[in-house]
């Protein structure tokens, strides 16, 4: 398994892992943003996060039937997770702001469901996917990522992730004086019209 030390470097080398101010999908503000989409756009590289990834989830998680991926950020993710557990892949999306199936995808009542993500910070998207699986009648049986930032005491016992970071951030009243002063960037498929 890809080591954290050798991760971080990795990120940083492929510019995934960048510093400025970045006001997140959530609304929250980060010193520091990833963007997965620069680690994937080197697939040789990726390959390593997400066989190292595969491994973690194969020793925790026995019986998984179906994975879910919230678009956009999750849909690499979930296809590789998927390729190396030889698992159905699906993903979700945004219509009229609210989570759906489409394309003729589905979630089959009783089936194991485990939820793959790119990074998962506040689980807004991750806990919107649960939703999808309980309307289903299916059964969740943990959520997965490639960089898991998140302080959600939901969700932070059950995410196997291959890299864990501990970034702040913050709400607009309480923003650091040292924030305030970079310029903002408002990196998130979220905010695309």
């Amino acid at each position: 398994m890809l080591s954290l030390k050798n991760s971080l470097k990795v990120l940083k080398k492929t510019k995934a892992l960048l510093d400025g101010h970045f006001i997140l999908s959530s609304g929250l503000h980060s010193p520091r943003y990833i963007q997965c989409a620069k680690l994937l756009s080197y697939p040789k590289i990726s390959n390593k996060f997400v066989q190292s990834l595969a491994k973690k989830i194969k020793k925790k998680i026995k019986k998984i039937d179906l994975i879910l991926s919230p678009a956009m950020g999750g849909i690499i993710i979930g296809y590789e997770i998927g390729k190396i557990l030889n698992k159905e892949t699906i993903f979700c999306e945004r219509v009229n702001k609210k989570f759906t199936l489409r394309r003729g995808f589905e979630i089959k009542k009783n089936s194991k469901v485990l939820i793959v993500e790119d990074v998962i910070t506040t689980g807004k998207s991750s806990l919107e996917c649960v939703k999808l699986i309980k309307k289903s009648k299916a059964r969740l049986v943990g959520f997965a990522c490639l960089i898991d930032r998140s302080k959600n005491k939901k969700l932070r016992n059950k995410i196997i992730s291959q890299v864990k970071l501990e970034i702040p951030t913050f709400n607009k009243k309480s923003l650091p004086l040292s924030l305030k002063k970079i310029p903002i960037t408002k990196p998130g498929s979220r905010f695309l019209k």
